[in-house]
């Protein structure tokens, strides 16, 4: 009789026995079809239930790589090889060509400098390593003249030399079908000037995020100097305190006044959005949740008791006075009218 599989349990939630290895199988063969997105949804789950399984992280890898996630499948490479999880050098290998589709071509450089500084490289595979350093070194030079002549050829955006919104925002969305790169001292300058238009520093950093630019760019907003990798920035509309502030709301007033709430769903997203990436105070998201209802409430002519809304939402009213004061402030800088 074959010994029975032990039960798995996470977060106080029950796994049925071989559950991974069922999730494993039909994301390998989704892979197998070329259903990649299908592959990363089944594999991604597996790994919730077994994350350091060698197979399921290379096939996710795979998968991710194959749907042109090159960033996401460089993160999970790099982690497996600083975990030691799979065969090294075919891990080594993998991640040498994501690096390649992501044009990293420095990084590609230090990587099997190590790796030969190291001398464990197999004999059969070091030939392997110096065609690709050799091929990385004369990409990195090619690489960096071609952004020179891009940056000669383009010059300068001239974010600073225009004044009417509506011509900053063209030369801003313009910048969509081009490559940002020869223009990111520029951007970071606009990025951290007072003087620059809120609305448009979030436009900036979206398209830096898509452009997936992993350099340290300053923004400045309200006041408030912060550092951050496009990169690795949430979207726009997945700002996990955003998304806290309208799961309080939904609450409180999906089912009892839906107006108010779409309402004010759509005051949340403009002070959000013009906001980004800056985590105002106070932190609370609860409190943030009762200032946009006591906002919404007062718009709508409806009197509002600080001390009921703190109590309903659980935060003191000083708080929600902060939030409140923080939103009017932004609401004055508001969406422009273009």
């Amino acid at each position: 009789m074959k010994k029975r599989e032990r039960i798995k349990k996470k977060d106080n939630i029950i796994f049925f026995p071989g559950i991974e290895k069922r999730l494993t199988d039909k994301g390998m063969e989704s892979l197998h079809h070329k259903k990649f997105s299908e592959a990363i949804s089944f594999l991604e789950q597996a790994k919730e239930y077994d994350p350091e399984n060698d197979e399921i992280l290379i096939g996710l890898v795979m998968a991710y790589f194959e749907a042109s996630f090159f960033q996401k499948a460089k993160e999970l490479a790099k982690e497996m090889l600083h975990k030691g999880i799979g065969d090294y050098f075919q891990m080594v290998d993998l991640y040498l060509t994501i690096l390649i589709q992501l044009h990293e071509y420095h990084e590609i450089i230090t990587t099997i400098e190590a790796l030969l500084e190291e001398k464990e490289v197999p004999p059969e595979k070091s030939n392997h390593f110096i065609t690709i350093l050799q091929f990385s070194r004369k990409m990195l030079v090619n690489h960096q003249y071609e952004s020179q002549l891009e940056e000669e050829e383009h010059g300068e955006l001239g974010l600073f030399s225009l004044d009417d919104l509506n011509e900053q925002m063209l030369l801003v969305s313009s910048l969509a079908a081009k490559n940002i790169r020869p223009y990111l001292g520029e951007i970071e300058e606009y990025l951290k000037a007072e003087s620059g238009n809120s609305f448009l520093k979030t436009i900036l950093l979206t398209l830096l995020k898509e452009q997936e630019i992993s350099q340290p760019l300053t923004v400045v907003k309200f006041e408030i100097e912060q550092t951050v990798i496009p990169v690795d920035l949430p979207e726009v509309r997945e700002m996990p305190k955003m998304l806290e502030v309208k799961a309080a709301l939904r609450n409180r007033l999906e089912n009892s006044n839906p107006v108010l709430f779409e309402n004010i769903l759509a005051l949340v997203d403009r002070i959000f959005f013009i906001s980004y990436p800056i985590d105002l105070d106070p932190y609370s998201p609860s409190a943030w949740a009762a200032a946009f209802h006591s906002l919404a409430e007062e718009y709508h002519g409806i009197e509002t008791d600080l001390t009921e809304l703190a109590e309903e939402y659980a935060v003191n009213s000083e708080e929600i006075t902060r939030a409140i004061e923080e939103i009017d402030r932004i609401e004055k800088i508001s969406y422009p009218n273009l």
